[in-house]
């Protein structure tokens, strides 16, 4: 529609822009309508506020000025011109937005008041009397399930525990079981017998040591033996008539090796004949044992003798009674002491006990127990240094100090051999378990028996199988037997044994499979069929 209209028609609206809104729009104003039109009539001002069309206040009417009609070059006649008006100010340029297509508003169409945008538009959210306590019913719900489920994951926790626990009391009530040889299927009958005899591989550490008497001459041997698997200690007491072989496969004693062959040749013949690893010598001259009950405080055991005097009128050394307690002079002197008459394994029986008394006073820290041996500034032999002494030392004292230990006599029969009951009572339970097979590379250990008649049948068998390569046991004599046998109590030493019997020249039907010695892998009992070449 033209916005300009005809000066003829009096009853057309007239119209005016004034300007444009915020989002560009023109904007026009309705000139009031005069009654009559009189072209000289002086426009007289109006101050009031009409309405227009649709019923909304208008602008207050202004008197129009320089209003005329004519020909002024401008203007044609009769043409009614607008004021002139100041130019829009300029709207701030925002960022193009995706709108609808904007439709002009005509000047006789008003314009959708229900135009809005969302911008124009603020929520107030209203506080509800209610929602306080709807908000406090979802926190203790919330907090409620949190703590089930807590609740429900310390219950597992608990029961994992429970689980954990019962499974570990399983396995070391079956470990002690088994220590203790109770387990059904895995111990014999004998061994469930005996309390504190573990069966199967038993952890031990052994070492020997030799008492040698400065002052009047001799030596006294004995083995200590720390069993870590039954928690026991002991000393095995060795006699000096103990039969061993030499290098050569000959027949010495124990204390003549000791004098001859020197600490690592007895310690091999002692492993040999007791078939048990021992790890180190201590050679312990009665001046240093002086020197040791001196540094652990004295010692307090039970004598079983009057030690007199180096006079025959003064008063003893050592008095027989309970609970004595020694200086390292006195614990020298009942060590070595042997009074007229009495067997050689009193003496020897001595000398254990005062072991024993230094063993409950010595430290059972193994450092400490270092820092001992190394105050004694005694020379030791390689196999065994200071820190590994004192570590043996420790173990031993540990178990002393609790009253788990004991002293034992090696059995030996006249002639040096080992009896039946010592393999049982000693080789098999304190110092082996059980003869177990060499390890590899190690010799075979062979018992031999003379039941020939023939005294020279023995010493020729051992030179024979020390020849080839055998470690030999002297299992002493025995009574007369028509044929040779060679014994073996192992399947897998079934080979050796075979072997051996080739070795002495004996015939395969001399092999069987038996009990052999305690300290043995393959028995030799010689009969009458040997022959000496």
């Amino acid at each position: 529609m033209n916005d300009r209209q005809d000066p003829y028609d009096p009853y057309a609206p007239q119209v005016q822009l004034v300007g444009y809104d915020e989002y560009g729009q023109p904007v026009y104003q309705q000139v009031p309508q005069q009654a009559s039109y009189d072209p000289y009539a002086q426009q007289q001002p109006s101050y009031g506020y009409d309405y227009d069309a649709y019923g909304r206040p208008a602008q207050p009417s202004v008197p129009q000025q320089n209003q005329g009609y004519g020909y002024d070059g401008t203007q044609q006649w009769g043409r009614e011109q607008p004021p002139a008006q100041a130019a829009p100010a300029q709207a701030p340029v925002r960022e193009a937005e995706p709108v609808a297509e904007q439709i002009p508003v005509l000047p006789q169409q008003r314009k959708d008041e229900r135009d809005y945008r969302t911008e124009q538009f603020s929520f107030i959210e209203e506080p509800d009397e209610d929602s306080e306590d709807v908000i406090d019913w979802l926190n203790f719900t919330e907090s409620r399930s949190e703590r089930r489920e807590e609740a429900r994951r310390r219950g597992r926790n608990r029961v994992v525990a429970l689980v954990v626990v019962l499974a570990l009391a399983a396995v070391g009530g079956v470990g002690y079981l088994w220590a203790a040889g109770k387990l059904p299927g895995l111990s014999s009958s004998s061994d469930s017998k005996k309390p504190g005899v573990a069966v199967g591989a038993q952890k031990r550490d052994v070492i020997v040591v030799h008492l040698h008497n400065t002052a009047k001459g001799g030596t006294s041997t004995a083995l200590l033996v720390n069993n870590a698997t039954t928690k026991q200690g002991t000393t095995v007491l060795l006699p000096n008539t103990l039969a061993v072989s030499n290098d050569d496969g000959t027949r010495t004693t124990l204390g003549k090796s000791v004098d001859g062959d020197g600490s690592q040749g007895t310690r091999e013949a002692l492993g040999t004949l007791l078939g048990t690893k021992i790890t180190g010598t201590w050679r312990l001259d009665t001046p240093f044992l002086q020197n040791l009950v001196d540094l652990v405080g004295n010692i307090d055991i039970s004598t079983d003798a009057d030690v007199p005097g180096a006079k025959a009128d003064a008063a003893p050394v050592v008095k027989k009674g309970e609970d004595q307690t020694l200086t390292g002079q006195m614990a020298v002197a009942y060590a070595t002491y042997k009074a007229p008459g009495e067997a050689d394994a009193k003496q020897l029986q001595r000398f254990g006990q005062v072991m024993y008394g230094v063993l409950r006073k010595i430290s059972d820290d193994p450092k400490a127990a270092t820092i001992t041996v190394q105050t004694l500034a005694q020379i030791l032999d390689p196999s065994l240094p200071e820190s590994d002494l004192g570590a043996s030392l420790a173990k031993l004292a540990e178990h002393a100090k609790v009253g788990a230990y004991k002293t034992a006599l090696l059995p030996v029969q006249p002639d040096g051999t080992l009896s039946a009951q010592a393999g049982d009572s000693v080789v098999k339970d304190i110092l082996g378990g059980s003869v177990t097979a060499p390890d590899k590379g190690a010799a075979v250990r062979v018992g031999v028996s003379n039941a020939s008649g023939n005294p020279k049948a023995a010493d020729k068998a051992r030179v024979d199988l020390v020849n080839g390569g055998y470690a030999v046991i002297d299992a002493g004599g025995a009574s007369t037997a028509a044929s040779s046998s060679v014994t073996y109590g192992d399947a897998g030493q079934k080979a050796k044994a075979e072997e051996v019997a080739k070795t002495l020249g004996l015939s395969a039907g001399a092999v069987k499979q038996g009990k052999a010695a305690a300290n043995a892998d393959v028995t030799v009992v010689l009969g009458k069929d040997y022959k000496i070449k």
